[in-house]
């Protein structure tokens, strides 16, 4: 008898919930391509998820002790090394610093609102205590339940918990004989029953054994699991497996409902000391700011050290994110986007429920302590109870400065809202804090109607271009557009993945809704690629969704 058949011989399936094919629904299948179709997410508590806006992604798995790629290194990898990788490598892994307690702490002061925390990554490692397999942190020198701790910690400190879970399971392939293989049919749990069975009971058990989960990131197809978590918990939301989560890239226009974004704080996932090379915590708290301007969450990695300390550099950047936060957190949390994402350097996001709007001013140069600085708000109506401040100051005194009164002002013009402002608060000792300061604007309206693209499609010319087209909703208040399309190839790990810049075709000149084209040559035949169509608008350039080109 092999070693997986006498461990399940031994311990036996915890009692399963469900048939295998009452879950595997047409609509299941569906989500495969759209997974929103189907969803069972409730609309409350999608609200309630967007209203978070913040959370921490955690990625942290036995072969963090090699600082290698997570999992992925498994795959076309030698039999020795899938022996060693299996064998040898939980032997080794005792995290005696690991102090969740302190995660958690760092993640409250930096504004975060749910953590999400790979309970198991595609090679198959329990984080948690499972019945299911011997691949797991019970069976190593640690010998805890790391689940457990991270979510009982965050917990305390208020932050609602969510499980990373892959379907995708290199242990389970490896012992039952198959390739180890990615996104491919041959190896997905829809067509392996023993795999399925396997990951539902492991789901069944992190959604049963460890209190409220708030949330799920199933980093795989979720036919048979995403009905099953909605079942044990009608309450939780299905992240990525029900709602739009791309990787690594922030969509250039906010997208319907619920979305989130996952971003790495370097180019790794995984904590790895060599070849990495991390955003700067300006340019998190940047991008936190644009896809919150788009609706979206953000959801940020971090990857701890083997020992269970978080890197220094991902430390560092938590605490000027928290900074950051401690001021401005107003214009992040329960907003929803303004009639545009932004006016150049200028971002915005509105309170859900209120006439408040937030504009969020970026810079590439700090704005100094004591200068003021003046702006005009093109999409901004004032009304007779609108009021101007700037977050995180009282707008009364400047420290050392008796003679300067700091007051905000702002007056109503035919081009635009004209605000006048001042940054007087002491953030850091060179008195040149270089993130951005955020305007508190009340009781406004908007003062522009922006026009609307949609991207329609993609079909194959002659010569081998590819015709791309797209349409002009409506004008908004323009009497002519410049409209065109940006495409760019799909590179990464998955289909959430995005890695590469976007190419622009040349704009052309319109005056009237209405459908429009354009012709793109230089394509690989055997690439992917996707497209979206795009108004140039003199505020900002105005998207349709992305689309993939069909060939």
């Amino acid at each position: 008898m092999s070693k997986i058949r006498l461990f399940f011989h031994r311990v036996g399936f915890l009692p399963v919930v469900f048939l295998i094919s009452s879950l595997l629904t047409s609509t299941s299948f569906a989500a495969v391509d759209d997974p929103e179709q189907g969803s069972l997410n409730k609309q409350e508590r999608l609200e309630w998820f967007q209203d978070q806006g913040f959370g921490l992604f955690i990625h942290w798995s036995v072969d963090s002790q090699l600082g290698v790629v997570i999992s992925h290194s498994l795959v076309g990898a030698s039999s020795e090394y899938i022996d060693r990788f299996f064998s040898d490598l939980p032997k080794s892994f005792d995290p005696d610093r690991f102090k969740p307690l302190d995660w958690a702490r760092l993640a409250h002061l930096a504004g975060v609102r749910y953590v999400m925390f790979t309970t198991k990554h595609h090679s198959g490692f329990a984080m948690f205590d499972t019945r299911t397999t011997p691949f797991g942190i019970m069976n190593t020198p640690f010998h805890h339940d790391i689940t457990k701790e991270v979510f009982d910690a965050f917990r305390s400190e208020g932050i609602a918990t969510g499980v990373y879970y892959s379907p995708d399971d290199f242990w389970w392939l490896h012992t039952h004989g198959k390739t180890i293989e990615r996104s491919v049919p041959e190896v997905q749990p829809r067509n392996n029953p023993g795999l399925m069975q396997y990951d539902q009971t492991q789901l069944q058990e992190l959604l049963t054994h460890y209190g409220k989960i708030d949330a799920l990131f199933l980093d795989g197809e979720a036919v048979g699991l995403r009905d099953l978590a909605w079942k044990l918990n009608p309450d939780i939301v299905v992240t990525r497996g029900a709602i739009k989560t791309p990787e690594l890239t922030v969509p250039g226009m906010p997208l319907p409902g619920a979305w989130e974004t996952c971003m790495t704080m370097g180019t790794a996932w995984q904590y790895q000391p060599q070849n990495e090379h991390y955003k700067s915590g300006g340019e998190l708290i940047r991008l936190l700011i644009q896809t919150r301007a788009k609706g979206g969450n953000f959801l940020l990695n971090v990857g701890p050290k083997p020992n269970g300390e978080l890197p220094i550099e991902e430390e560092e950047r938590l605490r000027e994110i928290a900074l950051w936060m401690f001021v401005n957190s107003d214009a992040i949390y329960s907003v929803r986007p303004w009639v545009i994402t932004n006016e150049g350097e200028i971002w915005f996001t509105k309170k859900k429920d209120t006439n408040t709007l937030y504009a969020i001013v970026e810079s590439d140069t700090p704005w100094p302590r004591a200068t003021w600085k003046e702006f005009t708000l093109r999409s901004v109506r004032a009304t007779d109870k609108t009021q101007v401040s700037v977050l995180g100051q009282n707008d009364e005194v400047v420290e050392y400065h008796p003679e300067i009164k700091p007051k905000s002002t702002w007056h109503q013009e035919e081009d635009g809202l004209h605000v006048r402002v001042m940054q007087t608060q002491r953030l850091q000792d060179n008195f040149r804090w270089p993130n951005p300061a955020v305007l508190k604007i009340t009781n406004v309206e908007p003062a522009l109607n922006p026009p609307h693209v949609q991207t329609i499609g993609s079909a194959q010319g002659s010569s081998g271009q590819e015709i791309l087209e797209g349409t002009v909703l409506d004008m908004g208040d323009r009497s002519s557009l410049e409209v065109g399309f940006e495409y760019r190839p799909i590179l990464g790990e998955d289909v959430n993945s995005r890695s590469s810049a976007w190419t622009a075709t040349p704009t052309q000149t319109i005056t009237k809704p209405g459908n429009f084209k354009a012709n793109v040559s230089g394509l690989d035949p055997k690439g992917a690629y996707e497209f979206r169509a795009v108004i140039r608008h003199p505020l900002l350039p105005l998207y349709g969704s992305e689309i993939t080109m069909k060939h």
